[in-house]
């Protein structure tokens, strides 16, 4: 009795393996192409033996969406670094100034009344913020900056008044200003530096006093510095 069941079973096994050939999905018993519908692109969806085919193309399918979309985040992603970088570039603010670039002693001053002093040689004007025409550094965007003023003076022989003396401004209203005055020295320098928040459009410039004279060559004794610490807005 088990010899029967066995053997029906095995016809049943072999009969069924006659419906798949070597020839894969596509190809009859002999190994002839089956007929395909021509309006269909994918043979899998004519043909039940191709059911691992449509599996694969369900899973190469998934993985497609899931690059696509990882494509897009990444995209986003990049566009926002992007952005980032050009503010940073953008909010870059730096200059270094010199009165003169003269291989001679040549001293600005005194006035009659104040002026502007009006630094001519630029050591570098990143932004362009600084005005060789006016001596006027605007300020291209708030924040914390850091300002430097250096003074120099040469009174040209001992016993000779000696009138070294500066003021830095903002909008016209003095923040701080080194002076030396007196007639014991031929020569003397001070310096300042300060921290302040500065709005976009303030000017920032250093004004010569009445009497004051500096006194300059290709040394650059007298520099004025600032640059942007970090942006506020």
């Amino acid at each position: 009795m088990r010899a029967v069941v066995l053997l029906c079973l095995l016809e049943a096994v072999f009969a069924q393996a006659n419906d798949y050939t070597w020839g894969g999905p596509g190809e009859d018993k002999n190994g002839k192409d089956r007929a395909v519908d021509p309006n269909t692109d994918n043979v899998c969806v004519t043909d039940q033996a191709s059911c691992g085919c449509c599996l694969m193309q369900q899973t190469i399918h998934r993985m497609k969406m899931f690059f696509n979309t990882s494509l897009n985040e990444l995209e986003k992603e990049l566009m926002k670094a992007k952005t980032v970088l050009n503010n940073i570039r953008a909010s870059r603010s730096a200059f270094s100034v010199a009165i003169t670039n003269r291989k001679d002693l040549t001293c600005y001053g005194p006035f009659r009344d104040d002026r502007l002093i009006v630094y001519k040689h630029v050591f570098i004007n990143l932004g362009g913020g600084y005005s060789e025409d006016s001596g006027i550094f605007t300020v291209p965007r708030s924040g914390v900056y850091s300002l430097a003023l250096t003074v120099y003076s040469d009174a040209g022989s001992p016993g000779n008044t000696l009138a070294a003396c500066a003021g830095l401004q903002v909008n016209s209203l003095m923040v701080a200003g080194p002076r030396e005055k007196n007639m014991q020295d031929q020569e003397d320098s001070a310096t300042i530096v300060v921290a302040l928040h500065l709005n976009a459009g303030d000017q920032v410039a250093v004004n010569l006093p009445i009497g004051c004279f500096l006194c300059d060559d290709d040394s650059h004794y007298n520099t004025f510095t600032g640059f942007l610490l970090y942006a506020t807005d």
